[in-house]
């Protein structure tokens, strides 16, 4: 039960990296792969911050303006320097690795003794339900495990609801627009570039986000963290396509968090059947091989009878 527990609560916080890679790939159909570093650097700035004794929810917001710094750099690239969108943010990435490492000053930052949102939750649970283990359909649960999950499903639900509400407004749909037809919006008076910066700053935002509080959660935040994380992100939105089948912006970003939940339940279901640890990126790569060919397969079948009719 508890491997079920933290195999949700990861794919709850990842799902603001799914989020991120929403909005660069599938809104503005622009191939960031910016993600890799910022996701570490939200992870490195929250943990540096935290343990120079900074407020919690104060280090995860400067780590989420990181993130914005890192993506609006890639869209500057792209727009003013007139660079390929691929290679702007494969030069971002690149030079993220080194920030990160001046950032935290080593490989690897612990933050066990440190006070973290998660240690934030734990308290609160513990004096709602005591600090015994709960008793949920028989299984026995940590208190420390079903305050994180519960606080992380509701801060996933108040964000993905504001970014939902957020691209209902006149900014966000000229944001929507933008990804959609830039000729046509452009033609409306709007500045395209301008749209594509604040795109990216806000996908890289989330993604920095959720490496802030995935280092919380586990308790460190290490330079590599970030490597293959482009996949998953896509995987998720994938998956989360494929399960609402809707082009609705609220089924969507919907989808998208249900999309990372799944992918990490997979993971964690394939890693349990005795997998070896270190073909976790191969497991990844295999699913989404597979969220990528089976839906077109599927439709395939579907149009099968049609053809013999």
């Amino acid at each position: 039960m508890n491997l079920l527990i933290g195999a949700v609560t990861i794919g709850l916080i990842l799902s603001l990296l799914a989020l991120g890679v929403y909005l660069s790939f599938r809104i503005f159909n622009f191939p960031d792969i910016t993600a890799e570093g910022s996701i570490t650097m939200g992870a490195s700035i929250a943990a540096v911050l935290l343990v120079k004794g900074m407020n919690p929810l104060l280090a995860t917001l400067v780590a989420f303006c990181g993130g914005m710094l890192a993506g609006a750099t890639t869209g500057v690239l792209h727009t003013k320097f007139k660079i390929h969108g691929l290679l702007s943010g494969i030069l971002v990435m690149t030079a993220l690795y080194s920030v990160n490492l001046h950032i935290m000053g080593k490989s690897n930052v612990p933050l066990l003794t440190e006070k973290t949102l998660a240690t934030y939750a734990d308290n609160i649970g513990q004096k709602f339900a005591g600090a015994g283990p709960l008793n949920i359909l028989g299984w026995e649960v940590g208190v420390n495990d079903a305050s994180v999950l519960i606080a992380s499903g509701v801060g996933i639900a108040l964000i993905g609801g504001l970014l939902y509400f957020f691209f209902r407004t006149n900014l966000g749909t000229s944001m929507r627009a933008t990804g959609d037809n830039q000729q046509m919006i452009r033609a409306l008076g709007v500045n395209v570039e301008n749209m594509i910066i604040l795109g990216l700053a806000l996908s890289n935002g989330l993604i920095a986000l959720s490496g802030a509080l995935l280092a919380q959660y586990q308790g460190f935040a290490d330079v590599q963290m970030g490597i293959g994380m482009v996949v998953w992100g896509l995987a998720s939105v994938i998956i989360g396509e494929s399960l609402v089948g809707s082009t609705s912006l609220g089924l969507l970003i919907t989808g998208t968090i249900m999309g990372s939940v799944s992918f990490r339940l997979l993971v964690a279901i394939a890693l349990r059947w005795g997998l070896n640890p270190n073909d976790l990126k191969l497991i990844t790569a295999v699913f989404v091989f597979v969220a990528l060919v089976l839906p077109g397969f599927v439709r395939k079948l579907k149009r099968k009878p049609a053809a013999y009719a």
